[in-house]
C-alpha cells in the first residue's frame, strides 16, 4: 500500500468518524435530558481516531523507508555490475596484449588475472542468474596441458569479447516489441558466454597455479 492509498483510506475513516459524531449530536438534540435513554457517547473516540491516524501514518513512512532502501540496494548492485563488467574487459586486454607480444607465460600473473575474472564473472552471475538449455550444457573441461594454455587464453579473450559486446547487455532498456525473439536469443548467448567464462577461467587459474608451483 503506498502513501496515497493510506491518505485516501485515512480520509475515508475520518469522514466516517465525523459523520458518526454529527449523528450522535443529532440524536442528543432529539433526545433531551430525561426524555429517553442517555446518548451513547464515547469519550475515548477522539483518542482512538488519533491513534489509528498516527499508526497508519507510521506505516506509510515505513513503506517509504523500505522503498528508499530497496532503491539504494538496486543502485549499489548496478554500480557493482558496471565495475565488474569494465574490470573483466581490462583484464582481458592485459592478457591479449601479452599474447600478441608473444611473451612467455607468467603463470603467477595468469593465475591472478583469471582468478579475478572468475570472481567478477561469478558475481555478475549472482544478478544475471545465467542458464542454458539442457542440450547446451557445458561439458566438463579436462585439465589443461601446458601447450594448451595459449589456446585457452585466446578462447577466454574471445568469450569475454562476445559477452561484453552482446546487445542484450548494451541495449536492454531499448528493446522494441518486434525484436523480442532476437533479444531472447541474445540473452541466451550472453548466459552461455558468461557460464563458459566462469568455467574456463577457473580451469586456467588451476593449471597456472599448478604450473607456477612446479617451476
Amino acid at each position: 500500500m503506498n502513501y496515497r492509498d493510506v491518505k485516501v483510506k485515512l480520509a475515508g475513516f475520518l469522514v466516517v468518524g465525523v459523520f458518526s459524531l454529527c449523528l450522535t449530536g443529532t440524536t442528543m438534540a432529539q433526545n433531551p435530558a430525561g426524555a429517553g435513554p442517555p446518548p451513547n457517547n464515547n469519550p475515548n473516540l477522539d483518542d482512538r481516531i488519533r491513534q489509528i491516524d498516527e499508526g497508519r501514518l507510521r506505516g506509510a513512512e515505513t513503506n517509504v523507508s523500505l522503498e528508499e532502501e530497496n532503491q539504494k540496494r538496486l543502485q549499489a548492485a548496478i554500480v557493482n555490475m558496471k565495475d565488474d563488467y569494465k574490470r573483466i574487459q581490462v583484464l582481458r586486454n592485459d592478457i591479449a596484449r601479452n599474447l600478441v607480444a608473444r611473451k612467455p607465460i607468467e603463470y603467477k600473473l595468469v593465475a591472478e588475472q583469471t582468478a579475478e575474472i572468475n570472481k567478477r564473472a561469478s558475481r555478475l552471475n549472482v544478478y544475471m542468474q545465467a542458464r542454458v538449455p539442457e542440450e547446451q550444457k557445458l561439458s566438463t573441461t579436462d585439465e589443461l596441458k601446458n601447450e594448451e594454455m595459449v589456446g585457452a587464453l585466446v578462447k577466454l579473450c574471445k568469450l569475454i569479447d562476445s559477452f561484453t559486446e552482446n546487445p542484450a547487455l548494451k541495449n536492454a532498456a531499448t528493446i522494441d516489441s518486434k525484436e523480442i525473439a532476437k533479444a531472447k536469443e541474445n540473452r541466451a548467448n550472453a548466459d552461455r558466454d558468461l557460464l563458459a567464462i566462469i568455467k574456463l577461467s577457473a580451469s586456467i587459474q588451476k593449471k597456472s597455479e599448478n604450473s607456477g608451483t612446479s617451476q
